[in-house]
């Protein structure tokens, strides 16, 4: 279990690292034929989130990893969790269902790691 954890950590370190470096580095015009909702958002915004991203990718294994302040690892994908849900929200507004779906399916492995790193896999 605990190498499938890990497995899944890295999963989705890469996914969000990938997805804030993204936001944070090209231009809204740039992004908009990829994440239409760009245009319903100020530019700050879009940074404000991949920066958040990219930093939730690095808490999800660095302190695991190098075995400092492991608690960081959960933690960090508790946020990863608030932030598909509030962006499931966000979609939900925009009446965006891909949307929805998508972030419900980034939620389920943050929700797997949330669930063992806390409680029985815990480092």
């Amino acid at each position: 279990m605990h190498v499938c954890l890990w497995i899944v950590q890295s999963l989705l370190a890469v996914a969000f690292a990938a997805s804030g470096v993204v936001k944070t580095t090209k231009f809204r015009e740039q992004l908009r034929s990829q994440l239409p909702w760009v245009s319903d958002v100020p530019a700050a915004v879009v940074r404000l989130i991949g920066l958040a991203e990219f930093t939730a990718a690095l808490r999800l294994i660095l302190p695991a990893a190098l075995d400092v302040a492991a608690v960081l690892t959960p933690l960090a994908a508790t946020g990863i969790a608030v932030i598909m849900v509030l962006a499931m929200g966000f979609h939900a507004r925009l009446k965006k269902p891909s949307g929805i779906a998508f972030n419900a399916i980034l939620l389920i492995p943050a929700a797997i790691v949330m669930w063992g790193r806390f409680g029985p896999r815990a480092f």
